[in-house]
């Protein structure tokens, strides 16, 4: 009903900077949140940022507050990550998803309120 597709990872070292675009399509009418979570080796999934995608307001995880943005082009389907002053700790996949089901975004980045996923994108940071 909904894909996403995840764009822009790569290897940065620390303290750059990094854009992650993530492109939707299908029955994106439905989609009132999307989000960017990421999956570090041995570590749980984590969301790390969330958008309405019909009011605009955003959520941060703690760990990236400050550091990250989350934007939208709803004219585009488009949702982005913009990730400055990137640590090693940054290192993970980080995936694209989209709640199509719920009224409001969850702010506590829970990944289960999330129905639809990205295959992932990798970031490395280096010293």
């Amino acid at each position: 009903q909904v894909q996403l597709v995840e764009s822009g990872g790569g290897s940065v070292q620390a303290g750059g900077s990094l854009r992650l675009s993530c492109e939707a399509s299908g029955y994106t009418y439905r989609i009132i949140c999307m989000g960017w979570f990421r999956q570090a080796p041995g570590k749980e999934r984590e969301g790390v940022a969330g958008i309405s995608a019909v009011i605009g307001t955003t959520y941060y995880a703690d760990s990236v507050k400050g550091r990250f943005t989350i934007s939208q082009d709803n004219a585009k389907n488009m949702v982005y990550l913009q990730m400055n002053s990137l640590k090693l700790e940054d290192t993970a996949i980080y995936y694209c998803a989209a709640d199509a089901s719920g009224r409001w975004c969850d702010a506590n980045l829970d990944p289960r309120k999330f129905g639809f996923w990205g295959q992932g994108t990798q970031v490395t940071v280096s010293s």
